[in-house]
C-alpha cells in the first residue's frame, strides 16, 4: 500500500525530523526479504541481492528470498566497515572505510558475485571524508565522502563538509560537488551525513541519510558545485544504503535494519 507520511512518522517516531514529501513523488511497498546481514546497505543484479554488512556480505535470489552464498571475514581482518555497493558486470563493488575510526582510511572492496570470493581493492588511503557510497555516472565513477560531527569525525569537521567526487577508471580525482546547505543541515541534524546513493528514475541521484525515513531527489548543476535537492520521498526504511532494480523501472531495495529486513518497493515520479 501507498506509505503515508503521517502513517510513516508516528510508527517510526521521528515526525520531528522529517521533511516536507514532494507531490508526484511516492513509494509504495511490495514485499519483504528476512537478511541476516541488512545493516549497511543492499545492491542488486538482474537475479540476486546483495545485502551488506559491515564486514559481511549475503548474496539473496530476488524471486524466493533464499540466500544461496555469504562472504565474511572477522573485524579488521581485513575489513572494517563496508557501507555500501553497487553491482557492475559481474562485480560487487563495496564503499569501505575504518569508520568510526579517525583519521579516515577508506577503500572500494570487489567481490565477484558469482562465488561471492573477494577479488580485489583499491584504496584511497587517508582522504577528506570517510567513503560511504560509490556509483557510475557515465564512464566515471562517483564517489561520496562523509564527515560527521560526533561518532566518527574529525575534529573540526562536521557534516557539511561531506562531499561527492569523480574519479575515472583510474580512480584519478576529476571533480566534485558539495550537497545543499539544508539538506546537509537535515540530514546533519545528528551528527550523521549521506549513507547511500544511486541513481534511478528521471535520471536523477537519490541519496539517503544515516536513519531518516526518506529518499532525497538531487540534479545536478548547470553551474557552480552544489547539488539541488528538487525532491523528498517518505520511505519506511531507517536510512542506510539502498539500490535500483536494473531490469523493473522503478522498484528499489531498502534495509530494515532493526528488523534485519531487505524492503521491496517501487518509487513513482511525476513522470511516470
Amino acid at each position: 500500500m501507498k506509505v503515508l507520511l503521517g502513517v510513516l512518522f508516528s510508527v517510526l517516531g521521528t515526525a520531528a525530523f522529517a521533511a516536507e514529501p514532494t507531490p508526484g513523488w511516492s513509494f509504495e511497498e511490495l514485499r519483504r526479504i528476512p537478511a541476516e546481514e541488512a545493516r549497511q546497505g543492499v545492491a542488486a543484479d538482474a537475479t540476486h541481492l546483495y545485502v551488506i554488512d559491515n564486514h559481511a556480505v549475503g548474496k539473496y535470489r530476488k524471486d524466493t528470498g533464499e540466500r544461496v552464498g555469504r562472504w565474511e571475514c572477522a573485524k579488521g581482518d581485513p575489513l572494517i566497515h563496508v557501507n555500501a555497493g553497487i553491482v557492475r558486470d559481474g562485480r560487487l563493488y563495496g564503499a569501505h572505510s575504518n569508520y568510526p575510526g579517525v583519521p579516515h582510511l577508506s577503500s572500494v572492496e570487489i567481490w565477484d558475485t558469482a562465488t561471492l570470493q573477494h577479488v580485489g581493492s583499491h584504496s584511497f588511503g587517508r582522504v577528506d571524508g570517510s567513503l560511504t557510497w560509490v556509483e557510475r555516472r557515465g564512464d566515471r565513477w562517483l564517489a561520496c565522502f562523509a564527515h560527521y560531527r560526533t561518532k566518527g569525525g574529525e575534529p573540526g569537521r562536521g557534516p557539511e563538509w561531506t562531499r561527492v567526487a569523480e574519479y575515472d577508471d583510474e580512480w584519478r580525482e576529476l571533480g566534485g560537488w558539495a550537497l545543499p546547505e539544508n539538506l546537509i543541515s537535515h540530514i546533519g541534524a545528528r551528527g550523521y551525513s549521506c549513507s547511500g546513493g544511486a541513481f534511478g528514475p528521471g535520471g536523477y541521484l537519490y541519496v539517503s541519510g544515516h536513519d531518516d525515513p526518506e529518499l532525497y531527489v538531487l540534479a545536478f548543476p548547470s553551474g557552480g558545485s552544489t547539488l539541488k535537492w528538487i525532491a523528498t520521498i517518505p520511505v519506511p526504511s531507517e536510512g542506510q544504503a539502498f539500490a535500483w532494480d536494473p531490469v523493473e523501472p522503478g522498484v528499489i531495495y531498502l534495509i530494515a535494519r532493526k528488523a534485519r529486513e531487505v524492503i521491496v518497493g517501487r518509487v513513482t515520479t511525476p513522470e511516470s
